[in-house]
């Protein structure tokens, strides 16, 4: 039986119960073939949108450490065309950003009509990695649950899409690729000693997680879990939810104006 990628509004989120190595049984090359064509495809649709320029789509990128936020950009960057696309990314704020409420500096990244939006972290950070650090007081990040649905019910209403996927990998899998990093000279500078204490809290990161993707998992902005111990899997199920969504959408480029062809001369 083929391993679901979303669970319904409302039902309780147990990690447990998805299996982070799932793959379809297919094989590395096989997938990375139909990625392929999810992205050519991909790239068409994208152009469509930006042509349309009615609509935008948000795809939100969380998971913990290691999770592959960054390789899951790099695929769909690779495949789309840069004029259709934003990436941002969401690290510590800054204290002008603390100085606003915790959604301004998000809202000011939205992408406008026209663009796909590419969130390396986003608002979760401020439901998540604050409750795990205790950077604020429970009963702050518990009310930010309701104001999370709100802001994206709104976003929604304003013909933005989201596509939020958490990307699940194993607890031996990210020390593998900890281990990976540690190795190697060009990933070395990815890593710190906070980096480090952060796997100490697996159990808190993963609690705060499953609450997250709970509390927001609503009809306007719904969850997948992506089983991301393949990275080659990773980034077939991202394209293709992409994909499904923008199809979905069928952006239609503008009328053409016949008279124009008059006035050429």
């Amino acid at each position: 039986m083929p391993q679901p990628l979303q669970i319904a509004p409302g039902e309780q989120c147990r990690l447990e119960d998805f299996d982070p190595g799932y793959h379809e049984g297919l094989e590395k090359e096989q997938a990375e073939a139909e990625t392929r064509q999810h992205c050519e495809r991909l790239d068409e649709l994208a152009y469509r949108l930006f042509a349309e320029s009615k609509r935008a789509v948000v795809v939100v990128l969380q998971g913990i450490d290691t999770s592959g936020k960054d390789g899951t950009i790099r695929m769909l960057a690779g495949g789309i065309s840069p004029q259709c696309l934003e990436v941002e990314s969401f690290k510590a704020p800054s204290s002008l950003e603390l100085s606003h409420d915790f959604l301004w500096r998000v809202h000011a990244k939205v992408p406008p009509h026209g663009k796909i939006g590419i969130f390396n972290r986003s608002h979760y950070e401020d439901v998540v990695v604050v409750r795990v650090r205790k950077l604020v007081a429970k009963e702050v990040w518990k009310g930010r649950f309701a104001q999370i649905d709100a802001f994206e019910k709104l976003l929604h209403e304003g013909r933005i899409e989201f596509v939020k996927c958490f990307l699940h990998i194993s607890r031996e899998e990210q020390r593998k690729r900890l281990e990976d990093r540690l190795k190697d000279p060009k990933k070395q500078w990815k890593l710190g000693p906070a980096d480090l204490d952060d796997r100490l809290l697996w159990d808190d990161f993963t609690a705060a997680y499953e609450e997250a993707i709970t509390r927001c998992n609503t009809p306007e902005a719904p969850w997948h879990i992506v089983p991301a111990n393949r990275k080659w899997y990773r980034n077939l199920v991202v394209a293709r939810i992409l994909r499904e969504t923008l199809e979905r959408l069928d952006p239609h480029f503008p009328p053409f104006d016949p008279t124009l062809l008059s006035r050429l001369t």
